[in-house]
């Protein structure tokens, strides 16, 4: 367990584009943003080594990490900008940008533990918290009830001689995963080079790329004016969690094990002469190989949480999001900013999923939402917040954050590149995160957060069962 440690404020300031650099922007929000404003905000932590005092850090390379996120925030402003919501039934949501908006930065110095922090196994949740940063909440007009929702607060904690925490907090309905990979590799590379940056790589904003062939704008509105009225805009209960008795713990899938995986369920479907699964991708094989574990370590050390697995054909639900870039009809420049993602859920019983082809069981439903998917991306997206409340509202659901396609360990501000990436948000959103591997290509990191008995029992059958299908 490591030691208390404390986090300190140094400095508070607001990081804008340069003046006059960057356009005053409305920005209508897609049908592809909007079920984003039912969801919390995303919180990423990338720890890098730094060997250097608190000192050298402010007067040698906080004035550089500035500029460079000023320059970038002049070309993805609208992270600077607000979402802005109107009352129930009234205007579209939109997001604004106008010159002067800005982004939040705080500047922390912390005295806990940089080795302990960035390593794999179990460590306390809370040891965490004092790294993210606080995005502020809403203001909201006293005569037109409108809402101004910053999007985007930034953290830069030191580690005396020994490493920075870079803290992010930010709305996905700004942005999803691959729109802010962009933006924080831009601020990445100018940070590290001061090279000025290609044309074709800007982003763009044209939201008339975005086809709403279905009519899913109108439905999603509808039920956003439902939950404004209602006061209840965020999907489902967070996870009502012990927080003083949670850790969170990082495994690592390496390809080595995933064709182990493989393997295993190949020679099982011939022996059994059953039909393999449609899509055995790495993807499938990690999120498939951890259901079926999380599902048996919850029954073994679930706690108050054991009534919900005693009946066996209860459905236990799997979430993930789904990329669109190549799904959708219409196309797409790779350089779009905004959400281009579709919500994805598979559903097995317990029986399924703890039975002797549990794995083969979680791949078959993941491997076929996928593929379903892929045929047909708006299908059934008329349900995709509807469906995905029943999951997050159930006792008994996993769902993925994060993506293994986002490179995210070639991040470098010149200190090279992470030496861990942890995400925060997971910690009450029954959520595993997926990064790809920092140490093997093609491999991949997974996040947990769990009570301390769920954590000793999944990683004791992570081992097993690794071992048991050699």
């Amino acid at each position: 367990m490591a030691k208390s440690s404390t986090v300190k404020v140094v400095e508070h300031s607001k990081v804008s584009p340069p003046p006059n650099s960057a356009p005053p922007t409305v920005l209508p929000l897609t049908f592809l943003d909007i079920p984003w404003l039912f969801f919390s905000p995303s919180q990423p932590l990338s720890f890098y080594e730094y060997p250097h005092s608190t000192s050298h850090f402010l007067s040698a390379t906080l004035p550089n990490l500035k500029h460079s996120l000023s320059l970038a925030l002049q070309h993805f402003f609208p992270f600077a900008g607000n979402l802005v919501l109107s009352p129930a039934g009234s205007k579209k949501p939109h997001i604004v940008y106008n010159e002067g908006d800005s982004v939040s930065l705080t500047v922390a110095e912390s005295s806990g533990d940089f080795s302990y922090l960035t390593s794999n196994h179990a460590r306390d949740v809370n040891g965490f918290y004092p790294l993210v940063p606080q995005l502020a909440t809403a203001s909201v007009a006293a005569d037109t009830q409108v809402e101004v929702v910053p999007l985007l607060a930034v953290q830069v904690t030191v580690f005396a001689d020994c490493g920075i925490c870079i803290g992010l907090a930010y709305h996905h309905v700004v942005a999803d995963g691959r729109t802010f990979n962009n933006f924080i590799k831009t601020w990445a590379l100018l940070c590290a080079h001061g090279c000025s940056l290609p044309v074709d790589s800007f982003p763009s904003y044209h939201r008339s790329v975005i086809k709403d062939e279905h009519g899913l704008e109108e439905i999603f509105l509808k039920e956003l004016w439902k939950r404004k009225s209602s006061r209840k805009m965020v999907l489902g209960p967070e996870a009502q969690v012990d927080l003083p008795g949670m850790v969170r713990a990082t495994f690592v899938m390496s390809l080595v094990h995933m064709e182990r995986i493989k393997n295993w369920i190949v020679v099982q479907c011939k022996t059994k002469n059953q039909p393999q699964p449609v899509h055995l991708s790495a993807y499938v094989l990690t999120c498939a190989f951890v259901w079926v574990c999380l599902v048996k370590a919850k029954m073994q050390r679930g706690g108050s949480e054991n009534y919900c697995y005693s009946r066996g054909e209860d459905p236990i639900h799997f979430g993930f999001i789904a990329g669109g870039m190549t799904r959708f009809d219409f196309p797409v420049p790779a350089t779009y900013f905004g959400n281009c993602v579709g919500f994805a859920r598979s559903t097995a019983t317990r029986n399924e999923l703890t039975g002797e082809d549990g794995i083969i069981a979680a791949a078959n439903v993941i491997g076929g939402t996928i593929r379903r998917l892929d045929k047909e991306m708006c299908g059934g997206a008329e349900k995709w917040v509807s469906e995905w409340e029943v999951m997050l509202g159930s006792a008994i659901h996993i769902t993925v954050s994060g993506s293994p396609k986002l490179d995210l360990y070639e991040t470098d501000f010149g200190w090279r590149r992470p030496k861990k990436i942890e995400d925060i948000s997971i910690d009450k959103m029954r959520s595993i995160s997926l990064v790809e591997s920092r140490e093997e290509k093609g491999g991949m990191e997974v996040g947990l957060a769990l009570p301390a008995g769920q954590m000793d029992a999944f990683k004791n059958l992570f081992v097993q069962e690794l071992k048991a299908l050699q």
